[in-house]
């Protein structure tokens, strides 16, 4: 099954990954941080704001690979601090009220200055 790389220039990207590949039906959004395209920084400095503008930035990349945030079957979410896991649910529920897709939290191996949090995803399409 061939794959086609995914991009987009609302949401952040580098050199040295894709935003997302999708393989059929199956869309892989890379690790995706709170940094907003439009300023080039991060958009805040809270658990909130940055799991909303990496919430947005995955839907944007999704949306390129032609799929939504409902399509989304898994989240992966890593936390520079754990302490900030109640705000990131606090956000997170307002994007996913209900049929929340599979999830898991664990902790941000990497330092990366003011950086609080990175979310991948999978989604499947019809």
């Amino acid at each position: 099954m061939p794959r086609e790389i995914v991009t987009t220039p609302e949401a952040p990207s580098s050199s040295l990954y894709s935003q997302a590949v999708r393989a059929g039906t199956h869309v892989y959004v890379s690790g995706t941080v709170g940094v907003d395209v439009n300023t080039g920084t991060l958009a805040g400095d809270t658990i909130q704001e940055q799991t909303r503008q990496a919430l947005a930035n995955c839907e944007a990349i999704l949306k390129a690979a032609g799929a939504r945030l409902e399509d989304v079957v898994e989240l992966g979410i890593l936390l520079t601090r754990p302490e900030d896991f109640a705000g990131l649910n606090e956000e997170y529920a307002r994007w996913f009220p209900s049929a929340s897709p599979a999830r898991y939290v664990a902790k941000l191996g990497v330092e990366l200055p003011g950086i609080l949090m990175s979310i991948r995803a999978t989604a499947v399409t019809a």
